[in-house]
């Protein structure tokens, strides 16, 4: 004869209500506070309380395709030409220096293209 193991009692999924959630979160939120300490308490993993967390308090929805509007316009001013001391090219690269730009830039520019 098999032998049949029923299992009842709560079941493991539970539902938190808005509240409830927000009281862990906000309980994660005070200083010197142990996110993996009050998740304990409440026996749920940390990583729920952080995704708790971040759904609650995240006040930017994120974007539903990525993209940004961009609206192009005419330039309404333009930046004046500033005359140039050099313009150098090595391995593909262009760097065109400002007869104003500083010295410290200049040797950092040049050190880098040595690179």
């Amino acid at each position: 004869m098999s032998q049949i193991t029923v299992i009842s009692g709560v079941e493991r999924r539970r539902m938190w209500s808005h509240e409830q959630k927000l009281a862990l979160v906000e309980a994660t939120m005070m200083p010197g506070a142990n996110v993996a300490e009050i998740a304990r308490r409440a026996d749920v993993r940390p990583s729920q309380i952080y995704r708790w967390r971040r759904d609650l308090l995240d006040p930017t929805p994120t974007p539903a395709s990525g993209f940004a509007p961009v609206v192009v316009g005419p330039d309404q001013h333009e930046a004046p030409e500033r005359p140039l001391a050099m313009v150098i090219e090595l391995g593909g690269a262009i760097v065109r220096i400002a007869a104003d730009a500083p010295a410290a830039l200049v040797t950092a520019t040049l050190r880098s293209l040595k690179r």
